[in-house]
């Protein structure tokens, strides 16, 4: 689980540009934008999921 915690930042960070850009390039703008609106969604909700916050009280 730590290295899921670990990779899950990195691995967003180098993904979503690259995927949008390559999307942009072979099929559209649109296509593009909605692909960082969805991924970066799902990222995020990834990083939230994996968070190792420290326990309250």
């Amino acid at each position: 689980m730590k290295a899921l915690v670990a990779l899950t930042p990195i691995t967003g960070a180098v993904a979503l540009p690259l995927l949008v850009v390559f999307l942009m390039a072979k099929v559209g703008i649109g296509a593009g934008v909605a692909a960082a609106v969805v991924i970066s969604s799902l990222w995020f909700v990834a990083m939230l999921r994996t968070s190792e916050l420290p326990e309250h009280g």
